[in-house]
């Protein structure tokens, strides 16, 4: 992954802890950081495409995506090109541990149905959300995830 500056950023910490957390999520679940995104602009969000199928939706890309007010959520794209179909969410923590990220992907994927989404509202400080991330920090040109956009 290549980072892409987009000015000056003000959020330096907040964009390598999160850089980190992703490649540490996408080590855990199976795919490389190539398969990851930043988006800095407001809510914080990224997004992880995965290997793997549904058994119910053979015919669609899968994805992780996480924001700051929801956490983590899987997603299955759509053949329309609108947003992506949330399917289920994880729920319970905004920066959970990439093992139990990966556990919820093993889970959504055995289930022959997912409940219908409700997205929690986990969100809080966003200072307190960068030191979550900071124990996951990565200098974001090593990180190799590319950044979207920027807080502004």
């Amino acid at each position: 992954m290549i980072p892409l500056p987009t000015g000056i950023d003000d959020d330096h910490g907040l964009r390598c802890g999160l850089t980190g957390y992703l490649a540490a999520v996408s080590a855990a679940v199976g795919v490389g950081v190539e398969s990851c995104a930043v988006d800095l602009d407001d809510p914080v969000s990224a997004y992880v495409a995965l290997d793997v199928r549904l058994r119910r939706r053979p015919g669609r890309d899968t994805a992780l995506v996480w924001d700051e007010r929801h956490g983590w959520s899987f997603a299955m794209e759509t053949h329309s090109g609108e947003d992506l179909l949330v399917l289920a969410y994880f729920g319970g923590e905004v920066v959970p541990d990439p093992v139990a990220v990966r556990r919820f992907v093993a889970g959504v994927r055995s289930a022959d149905t997912a409940p219908a989404p409700v997205p929690p509202e986990l969100g809080g400080d966003r200072g307190e959300l960068a030191a979550r991330l900071l124990r996951y920090r990565l200098d974001s040109s090593s990180a190799g995830v590319p950044i979207l956009s920027r807080a502004g």
